[in-house]
C-alpha cells in the first residue's frame, strides 16, 4: 500500500463511518478502485476504525466525563445504567471476535460479500424506517426506561452490532434501525450506537500493539500511520455534520445509496 492510498482509504473510513453506509465495505470498495493488495490481515481496517473511534471521543468527551464520574459515584445512577447496558450490548461482538475472528478476517476478501451485505444494510434501513416511523410518537410515549433504552434492547442492539462485523453490513445503521424496531428513540440510539463501539474497537487495537500484530503486518507502518491521521482527521471534521444527519434525515435515503452501490459491484466488480 503506497502512502497516498492510505490517506484516501484514512478519508474514506473517516467520512463513511458516522453514516450507515458501512465504513468497512466502503473500505474494500476502495481498495478494490485503487488496486491495492491484500494485506491478509485487518491490522489497517482496525486502525482506522481506532483513529474514528478516537475522533467520537473528542465529540462526545463531555457525555463520556459525565459517566465516567456518574461510575465513580459508586452507587447505581443514570450514568452506572447507561454504562451496563453498553456493557451489556459488546457481549455479543465479543463472543465472535473470541471464536469467529478468522471468519471474518476471510470476508474482507470478497467483493461480492460486500455487495449482498450492502443489499441486506439496504433492507434493513427501509424496513426500520417504515416500521418506526407510524409508531414513533406512541414509542416515545411508552418507553419508560431509563435513559431511554432497555437492557433486552441493549442486547438487541449488541446482536445487531455482531452481524455488523460482516464488510458491506452497517454497523452504525444496523444498530440504529435495530433500535428503532425495538422501540428506542432516533436521537437516543443515534449516541447509543456511537458509544458502544467504543471499548471493542479501542481493546482489538489495544491487543493488535501489544500482540505485535501491526509490526508484523504486510502493510508498513508509515502507510498505518499516515491512514490512522487522514481518519482521525476526516473524521473530526465529519461526527458532528454526520450524527446531526443521521437524527434527523430519512433512513430510506442511505438505503437506496446503498442499494445503488451494491448494484454498481454487482454490475462492474
Amino acid at each position: 500500500m503506497e502512502w497516498f492510498e492510505a490517506i484516501i482509504l484514512g478519508i474514506v473510513q473517516g467520512l463513511t463511518e458516522f453514516l450507515p453506509v458501512s465504513s468497512s465495505g466502503h473500505l474494500v470498495i476502495g481498495r478494490e478502485i485503487l488496486g491495492v493488495e491484500e494485506s491478509g490481515d485487518l491490522v489497517f481496517e482496525v486502525a482506522v476504525h481506532a483513529a474514528t473511534v478516537l475522533s467520537t471521543i473528542v465529540v462526545f468527551r463531555h457525555q463520556i466525563w459525565k459517566l465516567l464520574k456518574g461510575l465513580f459515584k459508586f452507587s447505581y445512577n443514570d450514568e452506572t445504567d447507561y454504562i451496563l447496558k453498553i456493557c451489556v450490548s459488546m457481549i455479543p461482538v465479543f463472543i465472535i471476535g473470541v471464536f469467529f475472528k478468522s471468519f471474518v478476517e476471510g470476508l474482507f476478501q470478497s467483493l461480492f460479500v460486500v455487495g449482498v451485505a450492502l443489499v441486506m444494510t439496504a433492507f434493513l434501513l427501509f424496513f426500520s424506517d417504515m416500521t418506526s416511523n407510524p409508531l414513533r410518537k406512541s414509542a416515545d410515549r411508552q418507553n419508560t426506561s431509563r435513559n431511554g433504552i432497555s437492557y433486552w434492547q441493549a442486547l438487541a442492539v449488541g446482536i445487531g452490532q455482531a452481524f455488523a462485523v460482516i464488510p458491506g453490513l452497517s454497523r452504525s445503521g444496523t444498530t440504529i434501525s435495530v433500535g428503532l424496531i425495538c422501540g428506542v428513540r432516533r436521537d437516543v440510539m443515534a449516541q447509543f450506537s456511537f458509544l458502544m463501539v467504543l471499548v471493542p474497537i479501542l481493546g482489538e487495537a489495544f491487543l493488535q500493539v501489544v500482540g505485535g500484530e501491526i509490526t508484523g503486518s504486510g502493510i508498513g507502518l508509515l502507510p498505518i500511520a499516515l491512514g490512522f491521521v487522514s481518519a482521525f482527521v476526516s473524521g473530526l471534521f465529519a461526527c458532528k455534520v454526520m450524527i446531526a444527519l443521521v437524527k434527523k434525515a430519512k433512513l430510506s435515503w442511505f438505503a437506496l445509496y446503498c442499494a445503488i452501490v451494491a448494484l454498481c459491484i454487482f454490475l462492474f466488480g
